[in-house]
């Protein structure tokens, strides 16, 4: 089952559970599918939506003065892949880019971050480049 699918399937099950909030986000991030030109979307484009309206939440929260974070995000970020954390790609790193081949360490992003995907945050491996 693909994450739309997940997706709509939660949202069925907040509304039989009466979560009038959580069927709020739902039905914001469903929106969101809906604006896309096909109609089944993708696992790769969800994620990438989902973090477009993460992003959005997070600067709103800020503007406003408000925590870090809230439902929306939570429930949001629960469909998120699990990301890959600062040892396992400094591992992942260490075992397989052989510095030599770029001028510099930046120019290694790109096959890190085609390996890991969507399962790395492009910041978070710069983080860890400048690090080595």
């Amino acid at each position: 089952m693909g994450l739309q699918d997940q997706i709509k399937k939660d949202l069925a099950a907040a509304m039989k559970a009466k979560d009038e909030e959580k069927k709020s986000i739902l039905r914001v991030i469903m929106g969101e599918f809906g604006r896309q030109a096909q109609k089944a979307i993708v696992d790769a484009d969800v994620v990438q939506i989902l973090k477009k309206l993460i992003k959005s939440e997070k600067e709103v929260l800020a503007q406003s003065g408000g925590g870090e974070t809230d439902r929306f995000i939570e429930v949001a970020e629960s469909y998120l892949p699990k990301m890959a954390s600062e040892e396992e790609i400094a591992a992942w790193i260490k075992a397989n880019v052989d510095f030599s081949k770029f001028n510099n360490k930046m120019q290694a992003m790109k096959p890190i971050m085609a390996h890991f995907g969507a399962a790395v945050d492009g910041n978070l491996v710069k983080k860890v480049l400048q690090g080595i």
